[in-house]
């Protein structure tokens, strides 16, 4: 089974803000010494790690209006910061401030910029 989406259902989502969408890495159900873990046992640890798949824009900033000059073009833009992490970008987060969903029978979870603990980025792992 290929784990990547198709370009053009990168396309479908649009992330709102300063959320980052995330292909979750899958986790070995086995120890190091060998033993099996339930499946609960996976799900109730704190921090999990993905593929940063799309992000947001970031966080929203108010156009500054100028009240004393009214003969200027109003700006009704709304500008945003952006965030640190980047599209490739191997993440470590909060898994209780993670939203998962299924799409096209795979797991994808939407976390909150702020819920990020570390991001891991390599630049030569591309070329």
């Amino acid at each position: 089974m290929e784990n990547t989406v198709d370009s053009a259902d990168l396309d479908k989502f649009i992330i709102i803000g300063d959320r980052v969408l995330i292909k979750p890495t899958t986790a070995s159900n086995q120890t190091r010494s060998g033993l099996y873990l339930p499946p609960g046992v996976r799900e109730k640890e704190q921090t999990f790690s993905g593929y940063i798949v799309k992000t947001g824009p970031g966080y929203p900033v108010p156009a500054l209006t100028d009240q004393d000059e009214p003969w200027k073009a109003k700006q009704e833009e709304v500008q945003y910061v952006p965030l640190q992490a980047r599209e490739g970008d191997l993440a470590i987060y909060l898994q209780n401030q993670a939203f998962e969903l299924k799409f096209n029978n795979e797991k994808y979870v939407i976390v909150p910029h702020n819920a990020i603990l570390m991001l891991i980025r390599d630049e030569d792992l591309f070329d």
